[in-house]
């Protein structure tokens, strides 16, 4: 099923995994699978390769056997920036063939020490590639706190509205832990007239590496309310993950009561964390 369809119905709640490191054992990634897939989510994206690498053949397998053996919707995560049109061909070719029937369309992170080596500069190049040659359902990133390589949010809406004209048909937005930035990205899309559905991205917060990482990464802003959660539980990693998971329950019951479009929950492979989320908010998801 294409994921913008299942919009047309209710509000969505997906789920995203990512394959496992190089020579790990990949029957830990099924392991996830067959307790992720009791919640019944209404699709699953999986990232790009291990840990970000080159290779996306783990990608694939996993979302055609996220369909073929679970009956579940998948997407599968394509970063562009080191593709070469032939090899963004033969990709997508193998997702066709896979059955699979979405693509989270990305740039992917600019490595530091070379130069990109691809075709693409920009996610909404690859939009176009895709949208030109293939049947396939298009998903698309954005960043409500503003993509950090933007100059302004004017900069920012106006490139996010070029890349969805392309032929994007839903977007799922960056992680952040202010609800507000949420409210104020959407209220500029729509007076930008970009008006497909957005899923929110939640990242329950578990730990106080992940963090430090995500705000090193994506520019995250911690509100004050999630600084002295982190003061007051850091050095207790069961207390901060529950903490973890009753901040992300609280974010999604609000964004539901605003009229959120989905969830899309960044599970970073943990069933536990994941259902202790879906079973505190199922049933306003599932209307």
């Amino acid at each position: 099923m294409k994921t913008a369809d299942i919009f047309k119905k209710k509000t969505v709640f997906s789920l995203e995994i990512f394959p496992p490191k190089r020579d790990a054992d990949e029957s830990v990634i099924y392991s996830t699978l067959d307790e992720l897939t009791d919640i019944h989510p209404d699709f699953i994206s999986v990232t790009y390769g291990a840990a970000g690498g080159k290779n996306g053949s783990n990608t694939i397998k996993i979302a055609s056997d996220i369909v073929a053996k679970y009956g579940t919707t998948s997407a599968a995560h394509l970063p562009c920036i080191n593709l070469t049109k032939t090899q963004a061909a033969e990709i997508l070719d193998s997702i066709k063939a896979s059955g699979i029937e979405n693509v989270l369309a990305l740039r992917g992170d600019i490595p530091d020490d070379t130069t990109p080596a691809g075709d693409f500069s920009h996610a909404d190049e690859l939009v176009s590639f895709i949208h030109d040659n293939y049947d396939l359902n298009i998903i698309a990133a954005c960043y409500p706190e503003v993509h950090p390589e933007s100059r302004n949010v004017v900069e920012d809406i106006k490139h996010l509205k070029n890349k969805v004209s392309c032929g994007v048909s839903h977007l799922i937005t960056q992680l952040f832990l202010d609800n507000r930035y949420f409210y104020d990205f959407r209220e500029r899309t729509q007076l930008a007239g970009i008006n497909i559905p957005i899923e929110a991205g939640i990242m329950p917060v578990t730990n106080k590496r992940q963090i430090e990482r995500m705000v090193k990464l994506c520019g995250v802003k911690l509100p004050t309310k999630f600084v002295r959660i982190l003061e007051h539980y850091g050095d207790n990693p069961v207390a901060l993950r529950d903490a973890g998971i009753a901040y992300a329950v609280d974010q999604i019951n609000d964004l539901v009561a605003e009229g959120v479009d989905g969830i899309h929950l960044y599970t970073m492979n943990d069933p536990y964390v994941a259902h202790k989320i879906y079973g505190a908010v199922h049933n306003l998801v599932n209307r």
